[in-house]
């Protein structure tokens, strides 16, 4: 007896069935990922953004006053990698009140870093306390 005919109609007219509702099913998987992916890259740019903005306040605040833009931009975009830094802006605040802040806005790629950019941007902000001399 051959397989064919051991199996009832009903079977024998699923047999493709699974198969074509995968390849019905995979733009849905594949939009999914995608939308996933870039929630990831939203997410990285935000914590990027925010330690940038740490790092830079951290710099500032023991920098002299004269050179704390400097220091403070310089260290904002050290731990940035090309693909972050190329729209990257930092800048500090605060000059003489006693408390120094950091702005540091990025631009969130769309799918992959160094490409295409969303036209908002991420921002991370931070202040701390001058350090006396």
């Amino acid at each position: 007896m051959s397989m064919r005919s051991a199996l009832a109609p009903s079977a024998l007219r699923d047999r493709g069935q699974v198969t074509i509702e995968f390849l019905g099913m995979t733009p849905t998987i594949i939009v999914t990922l995608i939308a996933l992916w870039q929630i990831v890259l939203v997410g990285y740019t935000f914590t990027l953004a925010g330690n940038a903005a740490d790092e830079a306040v951290r710099q500032a605040t023991a920098a002299e006053p004269g050179a704390r833009q400097g220091a403070c931009e310089a260290a904002g975009l050290k731990h940035l990698s090309e693909a972050w830094r190329s729209g990257a802006s930092v800048t500090c605040g605060g000059s003489g009140s006693g408390f120094i802040t950091a702005d540091v806005r990025l631009e969130v790629p769309i799918l992959f870093p160094g490409t295409l950019s969303f036209p908002f941007p991420v921002r991370g902000h931070a202040g701390a306390v001058e350090e006396a001399d």
